[in-house]
């Protein structure tokens, strides 16, 4: 009997839960969505005092692959990796048998002709001499005469000059120093084969000038006319870091290259001999002040695999507007591209906002 009445407590119970105003929580149910509201910013106009941080690389003031002038065997090797050579100092030195030959045959002929230049001078004077007697020597007999001998002494001086020549092409057996500097390249060894080669060909030595280095650093196309080259400029190589340079900008191409970019040179002493040529630096160049350029956030850039732009709110919709970033300060950035003053932008947009949608 108890148990009857225990179970029908639970069913009344149960319908009294059912019937009440309390409902069950649906917990499949989605989350609403935030409805925050938009930040805007402003583009702003102004004129930067700044410079730009762009990279450097070392390279050698002067630098020469040395090729042979003629074809020869190595005979001496005079200086080897590392070598320091002064301007003028013998490096090295060929040898090539065939040009001691084609020497001695030019002599031979040289000397050939000179003895038929002498005797043909001689045979002149002597008609020349018996000439003044009349009727001795004919006109026409002397008139030859004289120009065998003119013929001759012709000869002998080309005679002379193939001589010249082929010393002059045994000179180039020997291999000088253009200027001074370090080798820091040898290929070959004595007894190998050289002939004169191409720039794609590998060299004897190579030779580099490092008591003076160039730093030459590349312009982007929209840095270009706000370099001030007349300012210093403030370099550290990431080899010592810490260490701050400074020095001028010596030269600059005035042109720019392949890549949309100028090249600016700054000459760099190197006097105790710890820079190597190819250390990469971050130099530091003074911008023009003169320059005026527009400036957004730094939070309103968005930046996607294909492009950068901001969002640009014109009547209550989204227009997204490709840029190009320059100087970057702590707050904003300069950009470049179809921006005008006063242009309200979004800030801490996301690429989840197409063109044309509505912003309030």
């Amino acid at each position: 009997m108890k148990y009857r009445s225990y179970l029908l407590i639970a069913v009344t119970g149960l319908f009294a839960a059912c019937s009440g105003n309390s409902k069950p929580v649906d917990l499949t149910a989605p989350a609403k969505k935030s409805t925050g509201k938009y930040t805007f910013s402003a583009v702003t106009e102004k004129a930067l005092s700044s410079s730009a941080k762009l990279p450097g690389q070392l390279v050698p003031f002067n630098e020469v692959n040395l090729f042979p002038k003629v074809n020869g065997f190595v005979k001496t090797m005079l200086v080897d990796r590392g070598s320091i050579v002064k301007q003028g100092q013998l490096l090295a030195v060929l040898e090539a048998p065939e040009m001691e030959s084609q020497l001695q045959a030019a002599n031979s002929r040289y000397l050939q002709a000179q003895e038929n230049a002498e005797a043909s001078k001689e045979k002149y004077e002597r008609l020349k001499e018996a000439a003044k007697e009349p009727g001795s020597v004919s006109p026409l007999d002397l008139d030859d005469a004289n120009s065998k001998m003119k013929a001759d002494q012709a000869m002998a001086q080309s005679e002379n000059s193939n001589v010249e020549s082929v010393r002059t092409m045994q000179g180039y057996l020997r291999i000088y120093a253009p200027f001074d500097g370090m080798i820091v390249q040898r290929n070959v060894s004595p007894g190998a084969l050289v002939a004169p080669g191409k720039a794609t060909d590998q060299p004897m030595l190579v030779l580099q000038d490092i008591n003076k280095m160039r730093l030459t650093v590349s312009i982007p196309e929209d840095y270009v006319d706000k370099v001030d080259l007349t300012q210093p400029v403030t370099f550290t190589f990431n080899a010592m870091p810490g260490q701050v340079h400074t020095a001028k900008i010596s030269r600059s191409a005035n042109a720019l290259g392949s890549m949309q970019q100028e090249a600016i040179e700054i000459d760099v002493l190197n006097n105790n001999g710890q820079l190597k040529p190819g250390m990469y630096a971050e130099v530091n160049i003074p911008m023009q002040t003169g320059a005026k350029s527009l400036l957004v956030p730094n939070n309103a850039i968005i930046r996607s695999t294909e492009h950068e732009y901001v969002i640009v709110v014109r009547d209550g919709k989204a227009n997204l507007v490709n840029i190009k970033e320059g100087l970057a300060g702590t707050d904003s950035t300069e950009v470049f591209g179809d921006l005008k003053v006063n242009d309200r932008v979004l800030v801490h947009a996301s690429d989840e906002i197409k063109q044309g949608d509505v912003i309030n």
